[in-house]
């Protein structure tokens, strides 16, 4: 844990000092302890920097601690908000809120963000009929790739009708970068997060139960109802904040557990904070690449996310061949 941080440290220096103007660490350090709003190299770190990698470690974290919850819930290694049709979910909820509603404050995409996590994650619980028949992998992964599919067949037909400008909009916001988010979004991203960590949380013992299966779990004295209920509330606040935030990133809320479980084990309780700390080191750190390798120019974070994440996941296929955790 003490190893991530002081990486997560580097790393917030990094995202602060390189960009398409690099600025020396010196100057950062300068503008953090003695902010001169004179100096146009103190605006650019205090007006774009900090709240930009204030967002991708927000988002990260977000998209850590939901994919170990989806994980444990479904007992599915493959689990993330990308692969169960919730990062589609959020998408087109948020084209259709730009494109029909006129939402272009951040507040009001959140919220569209949010409420669209919420109905793709519970339409692919229905449809893997979950319900019924338990957290089946198999069928949850089918359920969610089907959704998908549709979900982003249709914010193509919105996005094809929609003005100019909310395709402009979008095209930025569907690459996962957190460029040119300013205070406003990290301040509605913070407590959207916070309040999905405190659900997470709270249920982090139950998520062990929950993980041997419906039966046990039950056998053990827990209500799975109610803690289905709040790990998928926890889900759609975070991963809905997250991908209304930084854009649909996938690879990271999948990559992130599996490495956390490498140190942690199969305790919940400790795989919910190393997948936010991890994970938040691997979003930030796909974002810093990406200013790095084209530079000037800038790689989304999650075409870097993308690029890294498909390996692994086709590692994870490999070593689990889709059974249970």
């Amino acid at each position: 844990m003490l190893s991530g941080l002081v990486a997560l440290i580097v790393l917030c220096l990094l995202s602060l000092a390189f960009g398409s103007r690099p600025i020396p660490l010196d100057v950062v350090l300068d503008a953090i302890n003695a902010y001169n709003p004179s100096d146009d190299r103190h605006l650019i770190v205090w007006s774009l920097r900090v709240p930009r990698t204030a967002v991708a470690l927000l988002a990260g974290l977000a998209l850590g601690v939901s994919g170990a919850v989806m994980q444990a819930i479904t007992r599915n290694p493959l689990a993330e908000p990308g692969l169960l049709g919730v990062n589609a979910g959020a998408a087109v909820s948020v084209v259709l809120g730009a494109s029909f509603f006129g939402v272009a404050t951040m507040a009001g995409r959140v919220w569209f963000g949010i409420a669209g996590a919420g109905l793709a994650g519970g339409a692919v619980f229905l449809l893997g009929r979950a319900h019924e028949t338990g957290t089946n992998p198999v069928r949850l992964v089918l359920a969610g790739a089907g959704l998908s599919v549709m979900l982003g067949a249709l914010t193509g037909i919105v996005l094809i009708n929609a003005p100019t400008a909310v395709l402009d909009d979008f095209r930025t916001w569907a690459a996962g970068s957190v460029a040119g988010r300013g205070f406003d979004v990290a301040g509605v991203l913070a407590v959207v997060t916070i309040l999905g960590l405190v659900v997470a949380f709270s249920i982090a013992a139950n998520l062990n139960a929950i993980a041997l299966g419906d039966e046990l779990g039950r056998a053990l004295g827990l209500h799975t109802g109610r803690t289905l209920f709040l790990a998928c509330l926890a889900v759609m606040l975070l991963a809905g904040g997250a991908t209304a935030a930084a854009g649909p990133i996938g690879f990271v809320g999948l990559v992130a557990p599996h490495l956390a479980r490498t140190v942690t084990g199969p305790d919940y309780r400790w795989i919910l904070p190393y997948s936010a700390l991890l994970a938040s080191i691997l979003l930030l750190g796909a974002d810093c690449l990406g200013r790095i390798i084209a530079a000037p120019e800038e790689i989304a974070a999650g075409i870097v996310t993308a690029l890294v994440g498909g390996p692994f996941f086709i590692l994870i296929v490999r070593r689990y061949q889709l059974r249970p955790l």
